[in-house]
């Protein structure tokens, strides 16, 4: 098991869950951040800190499409592993439906 990053985190991007991590498996995009599931050790800790509810273990139903989004995109992102502020929209983008299709952006973010 792993955990993932999955569509709700997108033009969100809180990053209290990066700051709980204790093996820095965060990456980051410019609009979205990414676990890394081979050094993901399980641990869950990330989970409750993600205001937007947006990490989940892989074990749930129909998680396959982000356990393969996150896989790609932790291998060319940049590793983040302190705490920033969100997005200036987070709040009024938590919840909205079709994120992916509509804001993804495969561009890298800062790192750290």
């Amino acid at each position: 098991m792993t955990y993932v990053v999955t569509d709700n985190c997108i033009q969100c991007k809180y990053t209290d869950c990066v700051e709980v991590c204790p093996v820095d498996c965060f990456y980051e995009g410019e609009n979205f951040l990414v676990i890394h599931p081979d050094e993901c050790i399980d641990c869950g800790v990330c989970e409750p800190e993600c205001p937007a509810n947006a990490i989940k273990p892989d074990t749930e139903p129909g998680l396959d499409k982000w356990l393969a989004i996150n896989a790609e995109f932790a291998a060319k992102w940049p590793n983040i592993t302190v705490k920033r502020d969100s997005l200036p929209d987070a709040k009024e983008m938590d919840g909205v439906d079709g994120k992916y299709e509509k804001y993804f952006s495969e561009a890298p973010g800062e790192g750290s």
